[in-house]
């Protein structure tokens, strides 16, 4: 995940929340065939927030039908409890909300221990000063631009502010932590979001919603492309 930054890429992580479960194998193949960098998915409890998805038995079952890297974003009331389970079943990062952690540092190094990326998750509300104090010891951080908890929603635009001043802290302190960013992220705004200062953009509706799933992640490709500088 370090690397990221260092090489000026963009990855593309469609989200399985909104795809067609009965027929997840051929979505992932779809995802494949697109050219998706990773597969995220969003894994609620029911508590945290008010839906219940997927579980170890899928991400499970995933793993066994690509090779593509697995982002696990926990919105669950206690992300440390299912952690090691997550990674046995094939997990290659994890990212678990601030709001539910008590003991962030711990839960970071018991991500790290099990061999997977560990990532951190802010709301949309949730004070970046969150971000700024645990950006050393992660490999990533989620900036949610929805409200978590259902797919489809629309991006909430004052969360391209906080990009931005994510993204500057991160190079005044000379962290090479990319920022990842889910929901309502589309052709129509991905340009802007990079050029805040994402790396990592995870579509849901956006890929999965209306043309084909190559075609869609084609055009939030091409549109994310716009904001990097010409290498």
């Amino acid at each position: 995940m370090e690397s990221l930054v260092q090489q000026h890429r963009v990855l593309i992580a469609p989200s399985l929340l909104s795809s067609n479960f009965a027929r997840l194998e051929e979505e992932v193949r779809r995802c494949e065939r697109g050219g998706a960098d990773l597969l995220h998915i969003d894994v609620m409890d029911g508590h945290f927030v008010p839906n219940i998805t997927i579980g170890i038995p899928v991400v499970r079952a995933l793993r066994q039908i690509t090779d593509l890297p697995l982002d696990c974003h926990l919105m669950i009331t206690n992300p440390d409890r299912y952690i090691e389970a997550f990674v046995a079943a094939g997990a290659n990062a994890i990212s678990v909300h601030v709001e539910v952690s008590a003991h962030l540092h711990r839960t970071l190094q018991q991500i790290r221990a099990a061999g997977a990326f560990a990532g951190i998750v802010l709301n949309p509300l949730t004070p970046l000063s969150y971000a700024f104090e645990a950006a050393e010891h992660c490999d990533y951080i989620l900036l949610m631009s929805v409200n978590p908890g259902f797919g489809g929603q629309k991006f909430i635009s004052s969360v391209l502010r906080r990009i931005e001043q994510l993204a500057a802290f991160l190079e005044q302190h000379q962290l090479p932590v990319p920022i990842e960013v889910d929901g309502g992220i589309d052709a129509t705004n991905a340009e802007a979001v990079v050029r805040a200062g994402a790396s990592i953009l995870v579509s849901g509706s956006g890929i999965f919603r209306g043309g084909t799933v190559e075609q869609n992640i084609a055009r939030l490709r091409d549109a994310a492309l716009k904001a990097l500088p010409v290498v």
